[in-house]
């Protein structure tokens, strides 16, 4: 008999979505699993909160048993500001992979920095802590020393490093971005012994960093663009999940927390958690209904606070999508919504970009946030 009161809830978002909680992405898994066994270079794109960092974690651990020779390095650049920060991150993250004890950490930080000397200290009671000391200045005049830390260490140990990269997009906000991303290039693509890859949460960025062709990671690698995952898929890993813990939901109802979220994964996880919250034993269409609305008053301050920093017209716009305005540019939606001109609506449909609140799919714009769009239509269509 399954004791309900005191069942963690099946359905995770947040964090890393591994094991049992990793849904499907079976195509985009085999390829990963390809391209690091083979050492292909790759670049994972797709908008925020659809499970690339989880579909990363589960390719390197499937990756692993498969290969013991590979070694991954994760690296989040989320919080890199300048060039120097970057070195400093990479270098003290690869030599973290490169060992698991601390003397032969130790000794990879004197063997294989070529003329800069770091400083490294640990965490007295965890040798996975360790921090980093660079002189900047001998950096500045040696970076390619970093650069090709991993190539150096991989080839001397017989190993093969996958260096992961998460917010790789921070790259182009550095002083001196192009400068940074063609020694990157530079050095990178000569490695034999290490693979990269570098994926993030701002669609557009990466786009502009790998698909220019005037930009220096210009065909770099293999670029996946990770799609949603399937409804049919979703309906059947929600079903599974209030099966094992002793509740039931109709394929009706698990199809609807699927498609009212539009199948955005972050969501999905998060209205299937607040629709088993709220069942005994049988799911009904009124508690996914009740749960969906509660969702969108929880983050009601939230979307409000995005509506606050975008201008009028900006918020215009986005009222002539959720009406289904095809024409947006058309002299009667301008005049409708009160655009503008032509010209604005081009710089309009730029900023939102820019914003991640939409994105271009196919030759159509939508909204990203399938909850804010929702709430949009609560607020601007009465």
């Amino acid at each position: 008999m399954v004791d309900l009161h005191f069942m963690a809830a099946p359905f995770v978002f947040g964090k890393l979505a591994v094991e049992k909680n990793f849904t499907n992405r079976k195509q985009e898994l085999e390829r990963l699993l390809f391209n690091f066994s083979s050492l292909t270079s790759t670049i994972l794109i797709s908008p925020r909160r659809w499970g690339k960092s989880s579909l990363v974690a589960k390719a390197a651990v499937q990756a692993q048993q498969k290969n013991k020779k590979l070694k991954f390095c994760f690296i989040d650049l989320f919080n890199i500001r300048t060039e120097e920060q970057f070195y400093q991150l990479l270098a003290q993250q690869v030599l973290k992979a490169s060992a698991s004890k601390l003397e032969e950490i130790t000794e990879n930080a004197k063997n294989f920095f070529g003329q800069i000397i770091p400083k490294i200290s640990f965490s007295p009671d965890n040798v996975s802590e360790i921090s980093l000391g660079l002189d900047w200045k001998e950096v500045k005049k040696n970076p390619d020393d970093i650069l090709n830390l991993p190539e150096k260490i991989a080839k001397a140990k017989g190993v093969n490093f996958v260096i992961c990269i998460d917010e790789f997009q921070n790259i182009a906000e550095l002083p001196n971005q192009l400068a940074v991303q063609k020694k990157l290039r530079a050095n990178w693509q000569k490695h034999q012994n290490v693979t990269y890859c570098l994926y993030g949460s701002k669609r557009h960025m990466l786009m502009d960093v790998f698909t220019s062709s005037s930009m220096p990671f210009y065909k770099f690698g293999d670029i996946i663009f990770l799609e949603k995952i399937a409804e049919t898929d979703w309906i059947r890993f929600i079903k599974k999940k209030f099966k094992e813990t002793g509740k039931t939901i109709a394929s009706s109802e698990a199809k609807a927390i699927a498609q009212l979220v539009e199948c955005h994964p972050y969501y999905v996880q998060q209205l299937a958690q607040q629709t088993w919250f709220r069942t005994n034993v049988n799911c009904s269409a009124e508690i996914v209904q009740d749960a969906h609305e509660s969702l969108i008053l929880q983050l009601s301050l939230l979307f409000q606070t995005i509506t606050d920093e975008l201008t009028s017209t900006q918020v215009n716009y986005l009222k002539a999508m959720i009406r289904n305005e095809k024409h947006l540019s058309s002299k009667h939606t301008i005049e409708k919504y009160n655009l503008g001109t032509s010209a604005n609506v081009l710089r309009i449909r730029k900023a939102l970009l820019k914003k991640e609140i939409i994105d271009k799919q196919g030759k159509s714009y939508i909204i990203l946030d399938p909850l804010y769009k929702a709430w949009l239509k609560t607020i601007n269509l009465r």
